[in-house]
């Protein structure tokens, strides 16, 4: 019985339980690092055929575990239920590296400001009710931790996680509610082109979506006052203290902490409700088969071939991952079936360079970085993002095999609009 649902609440230990909390969380970091070290050092030991996964690594850790040595004494204390879990997590990203349709990278070494992760089987945990806005968790070696109940869990505890950012410790429990996929809603597809500009663009909308600022204009200026700062900071405890964090130092770098967390808070918000009102609306929602890494690389090439551009590139990059297309699609996977719609990802290539009106794509009709499309053949303009998104939608409903190739001909004329009106009100059979 797989967890099939997240929920997330937020936490309130205590003073001590918050310092248990943070020193697990540094224990577990280091562990990380150490098993990731061994399953290296075993790969090029074999030379890259082979590596050592978590059930032979778990019993090295009982191994070490029952060292009567001192030094590892770190390893002792955090619970062995939640380093097994680390092993275990270490496993799905090695999986994930031999899966050729993922395209992971490899695990990285955890740095100390990664922030704190404990995980927790459900063998281990007992969750009980205090009131409608109260409930608590027991934890192995911790006790009863304390969370808002903002929500029902609605379903069987599966796993317990805890996290820490700016804003304070998280507990989010993977349940098992037994939901199933829900029959087809009936409802005309649409194609959704994600921007920068424009955050989404609805093809079967007039106006566009733009996500509000996640952060206001004092909360900006706060923030650039606060990096300043730290930069100042840093310098003086570099030179002057040997690189040793002051008070002052720290105190900066957890405020920088919380109004990025509320930054990433509200951003998320966003992406939950438009989403979900994609998901409901609509039989088939139409996007880009985006490959974000790719289109956020870094511009500054090598020191004999050095980039251009580099600092344009790197504030375009910032806003991409700012509207989190990554997020967005992920979020559609698992809310589409939900709602009785699909999620059709199409090839991104060339679909704000191709006419709604005479079905012909040409580079030129997008001249400039402006956001405007003007057809070298037929005349035809509007917003490019708005073209974009029906091409999307044109190509989403050729997947799912509900138009022939016929009525998308390469010179249908006057018929373009006459076409696409008629496809968005097609029968609700013809929708997959």
């Amino acid at each position: 019985m797989k967890a099939d649902m997240g929920r997330k609440y937020r936490a309130y230990p205590t003073p001590e339980q918050d310092e248990i909390l943070t020193r697990w969380g540094h224990h577990a970091r280091a562990l990380w690092n150490l098993a990731l070290e061994h399953r290296m050092m075993v790969r090029r030991k074999h030379d890259g055929r082979s590596w050592v996964w978590s059930a032979e690594q778990c019993v090295l850790l009982t191994e070490i575990r029952n060292d009567p040595d001192e030094s590892i004494n770190w390893i002792r204390d955090l619970p062995a239920s939640a380093a097994q879990q680390v092993l275990r997590q270490m496993d799905e990203a090695f999986k994930r590296i031999a899966n050729p349709k993922l395209r992971a990278r490899n695990p990285k070494f955890k740095r100390r400001n990664c922030g704190a992760h404990l995980t927790f089987p459900a063998q281990r945990l007992k969750v009980r009710k205090l009131n409608r806005h109260w409930a608590s968790v027991r934890i192995p070696k911790l006790g009863w931790l304390r969370f808002r109940l903002s929500r029902a869990l609605g379903g069987t505890v599966r796993s317990c996680t805890l996290s820490r950012n700016g804003l304070g410790w998280h507990v989010a429990f993977g349940v098992h509610t037994g939901a199933k996929s829900a029959p087809p809603n009936g409802k005309p597809g649409c194609g959704v082109d994600f921007g920068v500009h424009v955050s989404a663009w609805v093809s079967t909308e007039t106006a566009p979506r733009l996500m509000p600022s996640s952060l206001t204009d004092g909360e900006q200026q706060r923030l650039r006052t606060l990096e300043r700062r730290k930069a100042r900071q840093l310098t003086y405890a570099k030179k002057q203290n040997g690189g040793t964090y002051s008070n002052r130092l720290r105190k900066t770098i957890a405020q920088i902490a919380a109004l990025k967390a509320r930054q990433a808070r509200r951003r998320l918000d966003f992406t939950h409700k438009l989403t979900t009102d994609l998901a409901k609306n609509h039989g088939f929602v139409g996007i880009e088969d985006l490959r974000v890494l790719n289109m956020t690389k870094s511009a500054k090439g090598t020191v004999a071939a050095p980039g251009r551009g580099v600092g344009r590139k790197s504030g375009l990059n910032r806003a991409i991952y700012d509207h989190i297309p990554g997020e967005r699609r992920r979020q559609l996977a698992y809310k589409a079936p939900m709602y009785g719609s699909q999620l059709r990802p199409v090839a991104p290539h060339g679909t704000s360079q191709t006419c709604p009106e005479c079905g012909k794509r040409d580079p030129r009709s997008r001249v400039g970085c402006g956001r405007e499309f003007a057809c070298v053949h037929c005349g035809h303009t509007d917003h490019a993002d708005k073209t974009a998104s029906i091409e999307i939608e044109a190509r989403a409903r050729r997947m799912g095999d509900t138009v022939t190739k016929s009525t998308r001909s390469p010179a249908r004329g006057a018929r373009g609009r006459e076409t696409v009106t008629r496809l968005r009100a097609a029968p609700a059979t013809h929708v997959a």
